[in-house]
This record gives C-alpha cells, structure tokens and sequence, in this order.
C-alpha cells in the first residue's frame, strides 16, 4: 500500500536527474528548507541501489535520463519494494508520455521552468498524498471519453522525408544537400512541422514523431 508522508515529520527525497549542475543546484536549495532532506543521483540505476539502501518519500524523476526514461523507473522501484510517492520534475514532457507516467502510477508532473518555491509546494503536496500537476496538463486529469479528440496531422511527402533525416540526427543543410533543395526551404517544413504537433524544438518534434507519428514515417 502506497505510503504518505506524516505531518511533522522531514519529507525524504531523492532527486533523479543526469544533469549534474541542476540536480546539485536545486538539491542544495530545497535543502534549506529544515522540512526537507535532499539526496540525488544521476540515473535510475543508482536511484535503485538508494531506494535499496534507505528509506524515502518521495522520488523527483526526470524524464530524460540519457539512455534511460521515466517510464522505466516506477516498474523497477516497486520490484524491489519502493512504496513512496513520484513526482517527475522535467522540461518537456508530451501529452500521450504524461498520460502513460500517470496511469503506471507517478502522482504528479512539474516543469522546470516553474519557480524553485512552487517545487516545494508541489512536493509538499505530493508527500502529503495529493497530485500535483502542472498547468498544461491540466487536460489530463478529465475523463478521455469526454474529452474532444484532437485530429491527427496528415504528413505530406516532404514533411515526412524530413521529419526521417531528423530522426537520423541529419542538419537543415546535410537535409536540403539530401533532397536537392534550398535550406530555408527545410527551415520551412520544420516549422509546418513544429505546427502540425504542436511543439517548440526539434528535441520535441523528435520525441513526438517516435511517441506518436511512427505509423506516418
């Protein structure tokens, strides 16, 4: 039975994220607050070996560890028998990999480009048994069958011939070189693209073209 945190005690937390400078920083910072006691490590795999070793919480789970995912962490916490809270703390998430995290069980999903202090709160309100989540996924707490669907985009030929040299780590110009056209002109399927899914990077674009659009390409 999963545990919640009891009134007045420390919240034990251990922050999950490859990012050395950003775990430490806001390790060291959360750290301040007397309520709270901050570990971190760099992967899942350590995560374990923690979790293993001594007692917590709650975990803060990024969700792009490099080679590893999010999605990997919950299954394997409770094999070795972790009953506390998941909150992933990431910068991009999409709206299909947030539903998957939150039906095998994390109780929340904050961006980083939230504020340190609202961090706190989300982790408070977690520990104490809640769910935290952050604005634009306010959608996913609806009922699916009630909700409108979106239409799926439809990829035109070219789109799809870039959006593949993409998912094979090629440049605009290695792009335009390959298809025999302008570079702006790749610049502009990339932002019919950007459109089309609806995100902002071509980090995204990549991770959604997997999650999502594997059946076009």
């Amino acid at each position: 039975m999963p545990v919640t945190q009891p009134a007045g005690l420390p919240i034990r937390a251990l922050l999950i994220d490859d990012h050395a400078l950003f775990r430490q920083s806001v390790a060291q910072s959360l750290a301040r607050d007397p309520n709270l006691r901050i570990e971190h490590c760099a992967s899942i795999r350590d995560a374990l070996t923690l979790l293993s070793q001594q007692p917590f919480d709650l975990v803060l789970l990024d969700h792009d560890l490099g080679a590893e995912r999010a999605s990997q962490f919950l299954p394997a916490a409770r094999q070795i028998g972790y009953e506390g809270r998941v909150l992933v703390v990431t910068a991009w998430v999409s709206d299909n990999e947030a539903r998957r995290l939150l039906r095998q069980g994390v109780n929340g999903i904050f961006l980083k480009q939230g504020e340190l202090s609202e961090l706190a709160e989300a982790i408070r309100m977690v520990a104490a048994g809640g769910t935290w989540l952050d604005r634009s996924f306010a959608a996913l707490g609806e009922d699916p069958a009630a909700a409108p669907q979106a239409a799926t985009p439809v990829f035109h030929d070219r789109e799809r011939k870039v959006l593949r040299f993409i998912l094979e780590g090629l440049s605009n110009k290695e792009i335009a070189w390959r298809m025999l056209i302008s570079e702006s002109y790749v610049k502009a399927i990339l932002q019919s693209l950007f459109q089309k899914t609806g995100v902002r990077t071509r980090g995204q674009l990549v991770r959604v073209a997997v999650e999502r659009y594997e059946g076009q390409l």
